[in-house]
C-alpha cells in the first residue's frame, strides 16, 4: 500500500534530513547532497558500481506497449533496452558524447557500398536469448518484417524500413505464410547466421539511426504472437519478464542469466529487479519521488505543474533537479480534412489567435520551455529562430489578424471545433485550456476531448478515421527527433508518405507534393549545410500552410532521489539514461 502523500515542503525537509544521514553509498562514494541543480545534464551524478536492490518506476498512463516493434513513445524506446538489444544504440554518456551511435548486437559499424544503397551489418557471435538459444540474423530480419510489412504489421511504430527497403513492395508480411514467413522479403538478405545485408531503394545517409530504433531487436519467429507478443517478450538483454505483462497491471523484470555482460558495454545492469507501476496520478508520482517511495518517473517528461512550481524555488529540493532542453516540441496539429480547417485561411486564423505566453505558463514558464514560432527545435540543423510568420505583440495573439483570416475563409462569425489532448499529461491539459480561452477571443469555440496517452497515437489522434468522425480539428501533440536531424524530426509528422491508418503521427494529414519531394531529396545530400538549407525551406513551407501551431520547446524538470546512482541526462534518449541507473536501497 502506498503511503499517504505528504506536502512537498514537509517531504523536502524530512527527506533531506534522512538521506543526509544515510549517505549515497556504493563504490563511487555518492554525493550525500544529491548533487547540484542541473548537474545531471553535463555529468554523472552519484556514480557507483553498487549492484542489487530494486529500481522502482511509475507512469501516469499505462505503458504504450512493451513490444519493441510496436512502440513510438521515447520512454519505451529507452526502457525496452532492459530486455531488448538492438543492432546499434547510443553511447552511455551525458552531453554531446551521448549522441554517438555505437554497436549493440552489431560487431562494428555498418559497411556501406559506394552508391549508398547496400548496408552490411555483422552480428557479434555467441549472443543468446533468455532460454539459451542463439540470437541469429534471421531473427532481426523477422522482427523488422513483423513491424513494417503487410496488413497485419504492428500499428504503433514508425515504418522507415517499409519506406526504405528495396525489393519488398509486394511482400505481405510474415503472417501470410506460416511455413515460410520471410518468403518474398528480399530487402534484407541473411547469407549466414551473423550477417544482414540491407538493400535500399535510394541512398539514405541516416540509415544507421534507423537501426538504432527498437524494431531491430530480434524476435524468434516461433515465439511471435503478433500484438500479444507484448505480454512476454523474449529477452535478449540483461533482464527478462517475471510472468506476463498486461496493460495496467505493472511489470517486474528480473535478471536474465543468459545475458553476457562482456558483449554489452552499454548496460550496467546494476539492480537485481526493475518494477513499474502503471496508472499512477502524476501528482502522486511526484510526491512519492520526493519522499523516497519511487526512483524514476518512467514517462521521462518531468515533474507536473503543481510540483514543479513548489520544487524549483526550494533550495533544498533544487539539488535533486535537472532542467535539460529535451529537443521536444509541443504543438497543435490542425487537420486539413476537418472543416473548416481544410481552408488555409481558417488555419491561419488559429495561428494568429493563440496566446503563446499563456501556453508557456501551462508548462511552468521559462523553466518549462521556450516559446516556439517554428517547427524545428533550436538544436536541429536548419532551425531558424527568427522564423515567425504569425507575430503578435508580446506573443499574446493578434485577434484583428485572426478576424481578417476568418473573413477570408468565409467564417466571419467564427466556428467551432474539437481539440484532442492526453488526459494524463497535466501540462498538456493546461495548455488545452489556455488555447480554448485564447481562441474564444476570436470567436473560435473549442471543445476539449481528453484521451489516455497509451491509446492516443494509435486509436484517437493517430487514427484518421477517428479524427474525421469526431471532428478533431485540433490535437495537441509532442514530438522529439527520432534522430538528431531535420529528417529524423520532421518526416514522420509532415511527410505525406508517413500517413497511416493507425498509429499515425502525421496527425494534420499534411500531404504536400513539394514538401514530400524535398524529404526524398534531402536524404541523398551528404553535405550538412545543404541538408540544413532544405530543412529550413520545409519548415517555412509548413508554417505558411499553417498545419502546425508551434507552442513550446520543452525543458523538463527531472527529479533524482538521493538513492539513485549513475544519474545523467542523455541527449539522444531525451531523458535519464535508464540503462545506467542503480540504487543504494536494498
Amino acid at each position: 500500500m502506498n503511503k499517504r502523500a505528504l506536502s512537498f515542503a514537509a517531504v523536502g525537509t524530512a527527506a533531506m534530513l534522512l538521506l543526509g544521514a544515510c549517505g549515497g553509498g556504493g563504490d563511487g562514494g555518492g554525493d550525500t547532497a544529491g548533487g547540484e541543480f542541473n548537474q545531471g545534464v553535463a555529468e554523472v551524478v552519484n556514480p557507483s558500481d553498487q549492484t542489487g536492490g530494486t529500481l522502482r518506476y511509475a507512469i501516469a498512463a499505462n505503458i504504450e506497449s512493451t513490444d519493441p516493434g510496436n512502440t513510438y513513445y521515447g520512454y519505451v524506446w529507452n526502457f525496452s533496452r532492459y530486455y531488448a538489444r538492438t543492432l546499434y544504440t547510443y553511447a552511455a554518456s551525458p552531453g554531446e558524447a551521448g549522441r554517438e551511435v555505437v554497436p549493440d548486437l552489431a560487431a562494428d559499424l555498418p559497411e556501406v557500398s559506394e552508391d549508398g544503397t547496400t548496408w552490411t551489418v555483422r552480428l557479434k557471435e555467441g549472443l543468446k536469448y533468455e532460454d539459451g538459444s542463439e540470437i541469429v540474423a534471421e531473427d532481426v530480419k523477422y522482427a523488422i518484417a513483423r513491424a513494417n510489412f503487410g496488413d497485419q504489421a504492428l500499428p504503433n511504430g514508425p515504418k522507415y524500413y517499409q519506406q526504405l527497403l528495396d525489393d519488398s513492395d509486394d511482400y505481405e508480411g510474415p503472417y501470410t505464410d506460416a511455413d515460410d514467413p520471410l518468403a518474398g522479403f528480399d530487402g534484407i538478405e541473411t547469407p549466414d547466421d551473423h550477417t544482414l545485408v540491407f538493400h535500399l531503394k535510394e541512398p539514405f545517409v541516416d540509415f544507421t539511426y534507423v537501426m538504432v530504433q527498437p524494431q531491430s531487436a530480434p524476435v524468434p519467429a516461433e515465439a511471435d504472437q503478433g500484438e500479444r507478443y507484448q505480454t512476454q517478450v523474449v529477452s535478449s538483454g540483461p533482464y527478462k519478464f517475471e510472468g506476463e505483462w498486461n496493460p495496467g497491471n505493472g511489470i517486474t523484470l528480473v535478471r536474465n542469466e543468459e545475458w553476457d555482460p562482456e558483449s554489452d558495454p552499454i548496460r550496467r545492469a546494476l539492480p537485481d529487479r526493475v518494477t513499474v507501476e502503471e496508472g499512477v496520478d502524476q501528482n502522486e508520482i511526484d510526491q512519492r519521488l520526493a519522499n523516497g517511495e519511487l526512483d524514476v518517473d518512467l514517462g521521462g517528461t518531468g515533474l507536473g505543474p503543481a510540483m514543479k512550481g513548489q520544487a524549483v524555488p526550494d533550495e533544498e529540493t533544487r539539488v535533486h533537479l535537472d532542467n535539460p532542453e529535451t529537443s521536444a516540441h509541443y504543438f497543435v496539429n490542425l487537420n486539413v480534412h476537418v472543416e473548416p480547417l481544410d481552408d488555409r485561411a481558417c488555419r491561419q486564423a488559429v495561428q494568429y489567435a493563440v496566446d503563446r505566453n499563456a501556453v508557456q505558463r501551462a508548462w511552468g514558464g521559462d523553466i518549462g520551455g521556450t516559446i516556439a514560432t517554428q517547427v524545428l527545435p533550436p538544436a536541429v540543423d536548419g532551425a531558424d529562430p527568427d522564423l515567425d510568420l504569425y507575430p503578435s505583440e508580446n506573443n499574446e495573439g493578434d485577434i484583428d489578424k485572426a478576424g481578417e483570416k476568418l473573413e477570408e475563409c468565409g467564417q466571419e462569425d467564427g466556428f467551432s471545433t474539437n481539440l484532442g489532448v492526453r488526459s494524463d499529461r497535466p501540462a498538456e491539459v493546461a495548455a488545452a485550456e489556455a488555447l480554448q480561452q485564447a481562441l474564444a477571443r476570436a470567436d473560435i469555440d473549442v471543445d476539449i476531448e481528453q484521451f489516455p496517452s497509451d491509446t492516443f497515437t494509435n486509436t484517437q489522434a493517430g487514427s484518421p478515421d477517428f479524427v474525421h468522425d469526431n471532428e478533431l480539428g485540433l490535437n495537441i501533440y509532442g514530438w522529439m527527433p527520432d534522430w538528431p536531424s531535420g529528417y529524423g524530426y520532421m518526416s514522420q509528422i509532415l511527410d505525406g508518405d508517413s500517413i497511416k491508418e493507425a498509429g499515425n503521427s502525421n496527425i494534420s494529414e499534411f500531404d504536400d507534393p513539394e514538401v514530400n519531394e524535398l524529404f526524398d531529396e534531402v536524404v541523398t545530400v551528404e553535405d550538412p549545410a545543404g541538408q540544413a538549407e532544405i530543412y529550413a525551406r520545409i519548415d517555412e513551407m509548413v508554417m505558411e500552410e499553417a498545419v502546425i501551431v508551434p507552442m513550446i520547446f520543452q525543458k523538463s524538470v527531472l527529479y533524482r532521489p538521493e538513492n539513485l546512482t549513475n544519474v545523467y541526462f542523455n541527449p539522444s534518449w531525451k531523458m535519464y539514461d535508464y540503462m545506467a541507473l542503480g540504487t543504494t536501497r536494498e
